[in-house]
């Protein structure tokens, strides 16, 4: 298999390490961007985009899943950077009607650390397609109760981040995300692909996920599960309660976050999904556009004369605000504002921040190694419950390169910058 675009010769283990990944089924495909030091380095794509064999192009969109999260996260500190929102204020301060139910003293911080105890979708609805009705979601957690008290634990916010998030920006500022997604990054950046609730006019874009149905199923005439299929959500269902036993978690906040009642006859290649609006799970994107925004992060908030936001608002952003174990995925996620650590295969990332999805998407920037990366893939690993490994290794090839094309820091100086960090953090 070959990869089309262009790659700095610095980088050119990242482009044989992306290969590498792509199964060569006649349906996967993926695309990967690299900026440093505000540069394109990076800017490759490779296989197919659908069932039908159609190749992976330059402008290919595929939905990213919780990658989208990091773009709502960025989204909403420009709007902290603007005076528009405070991250201590309560969340009905902004958002009036959210202040029942034992939620009035949820602040914007506790949104973006998944500490809010809104995380049990399975209890708020009893029909996944419910996610595509915006005001019925709104409606429905301005109703919930927190499974916890405010701060006190962490429930990643599998779904229900977006909503969360977004109504408060809309409330904020009168428009629905997909405005502002348009004004406040995809506009000023120049993107070229990043959508959440794709246009009609953008649908012959999109790569289909190539282990879902095209469109969603009904509750009634379901066609029997195969018994393959059967077994390995049973192997992957001993994984992940063998996981959590491990670190004394309840495996049942689990499917409470991630999974809604009526999920497996849900398909995000249903086009009433894709032209949706879920903030937490269906952006589609392109690699390049993903990595650029992050690269304006990682600049100190400015990309070819564009700012997006102050470089206070940079460090603001990166400072973990927790290290325990999350009870809906356990392990530790170094939780930032809206963002989780950066896994990689070998080298340390301490300063690095961004957000995966599952499927093995994800974007990230490192601030000290002026990086900013996409990925997206329409087909997954299934290595872990909880996506796959492929983006860690890619990620350790991109910092590898990056440091050699530096020639700055060797193995002896990262311990001791790791260390460092470590003892202050």
């Amino acid at each position: 298999m070959q990869y089309q675009g262009y790659v700095h010769p610095g980088f050119s283990a990242v482009a044989s390490e992306f290969i590498s990944q792509i199964s060569d089924d006649g349906r996967s495909g993926a695309a990967l961007a690299v900026y440093h030091q505000g540069q394109s380095v990076v800017d490759i794509w490779a296989g197919k985009r659908d069932h039908d064999g159609n190749p992976w192009l330059e402008d290919t969109l595929a939905l990213s899943f919780s990658t989208t999260k990091g773009v709502a996260s960025v989204m909403m500190h420009i709007l902290v950077d603007r005076g528009l929102i405070e991250y201590d204020r309560p969340v009905s301060y902004y958002w009036p009607e959210f202040h029942g139910a034992g939620k009035h003293d949820i602040t914007i911080r506790h949104l973006l650390c998944h500490q809010s105890g809104l995380y049990d979708i399975r209890g708020m609805i009893d029909d996944a397609m419910h996610m595509v009705d915006w005001e019925r979601m709104i409606d429905t957690l301005e109703k919930a109760t927190p499974s916890h008290r405010p701060g006190a634990a962490h429930g990643y916010h599998g779904l229900t981040y977006g909503w969360l998030l977004g109504e408060v920006m809309s409330r904020v500022t009168g428009k629905p995300f997909s405005e502002l997604l348009f004004e406040l990054l995809a506009g000023p950046l120049g993107l070229d692909g990043m959508y959440v609730g794709l246009p009609e006019d953008q649908m012959q874009r999109r790569a289909l996920l190539a282990n879902q149905a095209p469109e969603s199923r009904e509750r009634s005439g379901q066609p029997r599960r195969k018994r393959k299929a059967s077994l390995v959500r049973q192997a992957q269902g001993q994984m992940i309660n063998g996981a959590f036993r491990m670190v004394g978690l309840d495996p049942g906040d689990f499917a409470a976050g991630l999974a809604p009642r009526g999920i497996g006859r849900f398909s995000f290649n249903d086009p009433r999904v894709v032209k949706s609006c879920i903030p937490a799970a269906n952006g589609m994107f392109t690699a390049r556009s993903l990595a650029r925004m992050y690269s304006a992060v990682a600049e100190g908030g400015e990309l070819d004369g564009v700012r997006i936001m102050s470089p206070q608002r940079v460090r603001a952003m990166a400072q973990i605000q927790s290290r325990r174990v999350d009870k809906v995925v356990p392990i530790p996620m170094h939780w930032r504002l809206g963002f989780h650590r950066v896994f990689t295969t070998g080298p340390r990332t301490p300063d690095a921040f961004g957000h995966f999805g599952w499927g093995g998407s994800g974007a990230w920037c490192d601030p000290s190694r002026r990086l900013g990366a996409g990925f997206i893939v329409n087909g997954g690993g299934g290595t872990s419950p909880f996506g796959d490994t492929r983006i860690m290794r890619l990620n350790g090839a991109i910092i590898r390169c990056a440091e050699r094309v530096e020639g700055k820091r060797g193995p002896l100086q990262n311990i001791i910058t790791d260390r460092f960090y470590d003892l202050v953090n």
